[in-house]
């Protein structure tokens, strides 16, 4: 069998389908389905048109009911008379694999779900060999339970006995069990290889991370595209990637910083997103362990966002789901120069949201309580820059006296110039 790899997905028009349920309101199903055309956007598809419906749940089956699926059916009929070809349909939520044929089977095109897509852009963005192998076996472990959809064109032939099927079932395994058989064996023999090529892996950066001595570890988590890696530049004068896409930094790059006379090593992790695969979660482990190592997150959050509340609770979720829910940490939000907001008419009584919010307004609600635990600033257009550098500068001190107190001032003799 081919190594199954997804390759990069070309510019095609792309369809997106969301439910509106009592757990997720239809403001929470628009704000999905666009951050899932942010993710097309990535992947290389255009999106041209969006299809939700209110029910109590995905159907079993075919996710949305008979109705929309027709429907979808006839818009993706009218947009090929129309001489506009519809390149695939993106659900919003993960399928299992009998509604991904019973899709297919009814839309005549390919089917997506948030995962593959997700899985779509890692591969894309994987450039070392540790990404792609972290990739790599996420995309097994998603392939395996859906491995029998592929092979719906070869029919489960009953026979006589003596024909060579398997123990306990003599005669009875057509051709396309059998090589379905067979590959899940392949894969699972690959899924072994890549999971002891990553406990190696594993171990080199353990050593690694063992010899960069009594430094104190901070590391940049947040959700995705919120500027970790231009913050992450403008601390370290480094050039990590940094780009306006989902997941531009799949690598954890760790640098050593200076401020004032005090080093510490600075790491920029993959971002993280609303209904994140466990299977990535997984894969990435050795990634991840740079989060579950250091001294001090620092989360960083785009305020210019209109659901960067949501966004705090999906990291913090995430966070505590690697089991860093206790570690010391500071909040950074990123792109004030971005932020707007709507004021109220004056005839308007209704209570003030967010949206009707000044930035100085909102520095006075929950985010008052943190103190320096919050901090305000623009990595891009550099505002505020010199106030979270000595608040971090403050930070690490602390934390270094706490962890090394006979060593404190060993690195006296640094300056700004020596960090790169």
């Amino acid at each position: 069998m081919k190594e199954f790899v997804i390759s990069e997905v070309k510019a095609e028009t792309a369809v997106l389908v969301g439910l509106i349920t009592k757990e997720q309101d239809e403001a929470k199903t628009k704000e999905y389905l666009d951050e899932l055309e942010f993710l097309a956007d990535t992947a290389g598809a255009v999106t041209v048109k969006r299809f939700t419906q209110r029910v109590n749940g995905p159907n079993q089956t075919t996710y949305v009911g008979k109705g929309k699926l027709e429907e979808i059916k006839q818009y993706i009929l009218d947009e090929e008379d129309a001489e506009r070809e519809i390149g695939m349909v993106i659900f919003d939520d993960e399928l299992s694999a009998k509604q991904i044929r019973n899709i297919e089977n009814e839309l005549k095109v390919k089917i997506l779900d948030r995962t593959s897509l997700i899985l779509d852009i890692f591969a894309m963005r994987a450039q070392t060999a540790n990404a792609k192998t972290q990739v790599e076996l996420a995309q097994y472990r998603y392939m395996l339970p859906r491995l029998q959809r592929l092979w719906t064109h070869l029919e489960r032939q009953g026979g006589g006995s003596g024909s060579g099927g398997g123990k306990g079932s003599v005669g009875l395994r057509g051709p396309g069990e059998t090589q379905l058989e067979m590959d899940r064996r392949i894969i699972l023999q690959r899924m072994s290889l890549l999971k002891e090529r990553l406990a190696e892996i594993d171990k080199q950066k353990t050593t690694q991370r063992k010899n960069r001595g009594r430094l104190i570890r901070v590391a940049l988590v947040g959700y995705t595209n919120v500027g970790k890696s231009t913050l992450m530049n403008l601390m370290s004068k480094s050039e990590v990637f940094a780009e306006n896409k989902l997941f531009a930094t799949l690598d954890t790059t760790v640098r050593k910083v200076v401020v004032e006379n005090l080093p510490f090593l600075l790491a920029d992790t993959v971002g993280f997103i609303r209904k994140l695969p466990t299977d990535l979660v997984d894969s990435f482990k050795s990634t991840l362990d740079e989060v579950r190592e250091a001294d001090l997150l620092l989360h960083v959050v785009d305020i210019s966002h209109p659901d960067f509340e949501e966004q705090i609770k999906v990291v913090d979720k995430t966070l505590a789901d690697l089991g860093c829910a206790d570690k010391p940490s500071m909040i950074i939000f990123n792109k004030i120069d971005a932020y707007t907001w709507v004021e109220k008419e004056a005839d308007d009584l209704t209570p003030a949201t967010k949206e009707n919010m000044t930035l100085d307004d909102l520095k006075k609600t929950w985010m008052a309580k943190m103190g320096d635990d919050c901090l305000f600033i623009s990595a891009r257009e550099k505002i505020n820059i010199q106030e979270m550098r000595d608040v971090i500068y403050k930070r690490v001190r602390e934390l270094h006296v706490q962890k090394y107190p006979y060593n404190d001032f060993l690195y006296q003799d640094y300056s700004e110039e020596e960090q790169n």
